[in-house]
């Protein structure tokens, strides 16, 4: 099993990216907090991984912090949530949040979050109460450098795309990121960031 990854990061789009070891590339999902943490292409990454493996497929999935790691596999655990699953929640809430959510069964919060509907979201704060990770209460933040490769790009398609790409209706989306473009224009990922923001309400 891959536990650990470490190399030059290949590619990046939301939700996924490519780790350059030795000359091999590495698929690996990430969550949006690990997407904002990685920097540019090119740079040195470091990624925790959960080898997920069922009978026609090895999929990776790759955290930044050991508070994501440890929050996915704790996801995963809960009935009816699988990796996938698992990972829109972490896109859709930063770790801390997520960890205040549970902890004040905060049903509205999850269901806010595509793909997760109100009996998930009941089970997701039910089993997780008394399962969370030491020291969660701290709180980490999935931090971004603030750079992108926003360039000539139309950067509302992108960010829009994004959104489409992680459940989100296309009118939510858009909507959310007209008014994020006016708080964080010109910068794709404080877009994406302030986007979620908005539709997290």
């Amino acid at each position: 099993m891959i536990a650990t990854l470490r190399g030059a990061l290949a590619e990046k789009r939301p939700g996924r990216i490519v780790v350059d070891v030795g000359g091999v590339g590495y698929d690996v999902q990430v969550p949006l907090s690990t997407y904002y943490a990685v920097g540019d292409r090119g740079a040195e990454v470091a990624l925790r991984i959960h080898t997920h493996v069922r009978e026609e497929a090895l999929s990776l999935f790759g955290f930044a912090t050991r508070l994501e790691l440890d929050l996915f596999e704790r996801l995963i655990g809960v009935n009816g949530v699988g990796p996938r699953l698992a990972l829109a929640v972490l896109s859709g809430i930063e770790p801390p949040a997520l960890v205040q959510a549970v902890r004040t069964a905060d049903v509205a919060r999850l269901t806010g979050i595509p793909g997760v509907g109100r009996k998930t979201a009941e089970r997701i704060t039910l089993e997780l109460k008394d399962k969370l990770p030491a020291g969660a209460a701290a709180g980490v933040e999935g931090a971004a450098d603030g750079t992108a490769e926003a360039g000539g790009r139309d950067l509302r398609g992108d960010v829009i795309s994004a959104l489409l790409n992680l459940g989100y209706q296309r009118q939510p989306a858009e909507r959310a990121v007209e008014a994020a473009l006016k708080r964080s224009p010109g910068d794709f990922e404080a877009a994406l960031r302030q986007a979620l923001r908005e539709l997290a309400g």
